[in-house]
């Protein structure tokens, strides 16, 4: 009898624990789609749909504003930086996640600094003084308006109490009236994330007939009920007017296991060689290196890359050494402009991707590629920044050794063909990083005459004493030098947290090949489209509507899995993805849960997907969700 309790009592134990888990899952499920909800309103608020898109640091001020942000222009600039053309509603979505709203205890904590006789009030002198002044500061006219609002001035005084509660007020109501109108509008109502309707079904599949681009994949789909739901069929007029819903469920072992068979190039083929670098944005867009390939005639090649280890120390493992690796091959025709994707690395051999075969005789682009999943921000709590230079005992300002170990790292990552000194085009590459400007020929001579050089290139030791020469001109103010270690990746902590470097090889049989870096930027339309070529190439194909016109293409490598969303139709398709039954997962968007609009007539890349731990099996299991 006590067995039979323990074992009640273990059974009921266990029942709660999924019940608990249950809800919790479904818990973040609801938050998740309240948030996408949130953000679709505010966006539309703005814009007519989510596939327009933000076009200027003015547009993505609004739009935040009008999700209850209050961003000065730092925070603006921080997401819109030079390089940046345009963002679109996802990379609207990923900035909200990131800048929490504003809260009225923080905004009277702001007030509460300027008002010294601590009644709530400030004079309308000493307010105009400071906003003017201080700050991002405003014009007489921005301030006036505030002045004009009667219902926190009294008597040549500003109530912020008042203001705050007005503020606060404002900004919940602009958002209520946004999701009331989504709500009203029919148009809306049909492209709302992740909307739940009552009925929900599964798909089951069956041969196709008549080809499609993946023939020997494609599915037509066949409604059928889920367990627990009405037994008699469904009938089709009703089955069009509800969502659809495909799971694609995937089983990977320990990648850590796996390697593709990647065939060494023979020790008697020719080589070149290139070190380049990725680099995370503030926006979350990834920055990298992008070059030319020559090859004077054709030749069996072999293309790798891998990420470098920049640590002196051969024990010491560098974080980013898991980021994940790829190559895209393109073939230059009559024009730049006019590029013909070849082929990617997938082989892999430990953290080496490869693509071994036949190349014609001709200038061929690669651009280097990574998913995000292992390079994205993290937030780290830091108790101290480290001391970059200090004073000897003749007041002369020296670079401490941690200070100088990481420059000699950053020297590694600029010296791009690893000769043991920088050219000015490295340099370049440096510069624009990290100011944002050239060096140009003149400039360079005087560097020649006052830093140590080696056949008109900076050594190493150079590159040391011309960063010492920015803090020594400044009387010891390393604010620039700073700057140079977060453009390049570091943390306050001189972590390399927010770039990977990596290293090209190409080997050739017949030829001598070149590669020659031409810039630092993003992968582009280009790449996206490569990717989505790829995919739908390679990949499974499974339609999500009952036309056929939406599919979903699922790719798997030994690597990640990549999933593309290509809509045939002539309207734009919403698609709510939940990746919640994955197990051991980390996805390129940073969420289980999210949706994506795909326009007419296109393709896009929905995620990208890899093991969290590479020592365990990964499932991943995605539903998809389409609303007709």
């Amino acid at each position: 009898m006590a067995g039979s309790r323990e074992s009640n009592a273990s059974q009921f134990g266990e029942q709660t624990t999924l019940v608990q888990t249950s809800q919790t899952k479904k818990s973040h499920s609801c938050k998740e789609e309240a948030f996408y909800r949130s953000c679709r309103a505010a966006y539309l608020a703005v814009f007519k749909s989510s596939l327009e898109n933000i076009k200027s640091k003015e547009q993505l001020c609004l739009v935040l504003q009008q999700a209850g942000r209050n961003p000065s222009w730092k925070t603006v600039n921080k997401y819109w930086t030079p390089q940046t053309t345009m963002l679109n509603f996802d990379d609207f979505c990923s900035i909200l996640k990131k800048e929490e709203p504003v809260k009225k205890t923080e905004l009277l904590k702001a007030f509460a600094k300027l008002n010294t006789d601590n009644d709530g009030c400030i004079l309308h002198s000493e307010l105009c003084k400071i906003l003017t002044t201080h700050g991002e500061k405003m014009t007489l006219d921005e301030v006036n308006l505030i002045i004009d609002l009667t219902e926190v001035n009294k008597n040549g005084k500003f109530d912020y109490y008042k203001f705050c509660k007005l503020y606060m007020t404002t900004n919940e109501q602009c958002l209520k009236n946004a999701l009331e109108k989504l709500e009203v509008d029919s148009k809306l109502k049909c492209q709302q994330f992740g909307n739940q309707i009552e009925t929900s079904f599964e798909m089951a599949t069956s041969p196709v007939t008549k080809p499609s681009p993946k023939t020997a994949r494609h599915t037509e789909p066949k409604a059928m009920l889920k367990t627990g739901h009405c037994k008699t069929p469904l009938q089709p007029s009703l089955a069009s007017s509800c969502k659809i819903c495909i799971s694609s469920p995937v089983n990977m072992g320990a990648s850590s296991n796996k390697n593709s068979k990647l065939i060494e190039a023979n020790a008697k083929w020719l080589c070149a060689q290139s070190k380049g670098c990725f680099f995370l944005e503030d926006n979350g867009e990834i920055l990298s290196h992008k070059y030319k390939l020559f090859l004077p005639r054709k030749s069996e090649v072999l293309i790798t890359i891998k990420p470098v280890n920049l640590s002196q120390i051969e024990e010491k493992c560098s974080s980013w050494l898991a980021v994940d690796t790829a190559l895209y091959l393109f073939k230059e025709n009559e024009t730049e402009e006019d590029l013909h994707f070849v082929s990617v690395t997938e082989l892999r051999n430990e953290e080496t991707f490869g693509w071994r075969g036949e190349l014609g005789a001709g200038i061929y682009l690669l651009i280097p590629f990574t998913t995000g999943c292992r390079l994205r921000k993290v937030r780290k709590q830091i108790k101290g920044e480290p001391k970059l230079v200090y004073q000897d005992g003749d007041g002369n300002f020296v670079l401490t050794k941690e200070f100088r170990e990481i420059l000699s790292q950053i020297f590694e990552m600029v010296d791009l063909d690893g000769n043991g000194s920088l050219s000015l085009e490295e340099y370049n590459f440096f510069e624009m990083r990290t100011s944002g400007e050239n060096c140009d020929a003149e400039a360079w001579t005087i560097c020649k005459e006052n830093f140590d050089m080696r056949n008109n290139e900076l050594t190493r030791q150079g590159f040391m004493d011309l960063n010492l020469m920015e803090a020594s001109d400044r009387g010891g103010d390393v604010s620039d030098l700073w700057v140079t270690l977060l453009s390049m990746g570091y943390n306050r902590a001189m972590e390399l947290t927010e770039a990977c470097p990596f290293s090209i090889h190409i080997y050739a049989e017949k030829c001598n090949p070149r590669i020659h870096p031409v810039c630092l930027e993003a992968g582009g339309e280009q790449l996206n489209n490569a990717i989505c070529t790829n995919v739908i190439n390679k990949g499974d194909a499974k339609p999500i509507d009952s036309n056929g016109n939406i599919i979903i293409h699922v790719h798997k490598n030994d690597a990640r899995i990549t999933s593309v969303i290509e809509n045939k139709s002539e309207g734009k398709a919403m698609i709510h993805l939940n990746g919640e039954q994955s197990k051991n997962c980390v996805n390129s968007r940073g969420l289980r849960t999210f949706a994506i609009e795909v326009a007419p007539n296109s393709m896009m890349v929905c995620q990208h997907v890899m093991p969290l731990n590479d020592q365990e099996e990964w499932i991943y299991n995605c539903v998809c969700s389409i609303l007709p």
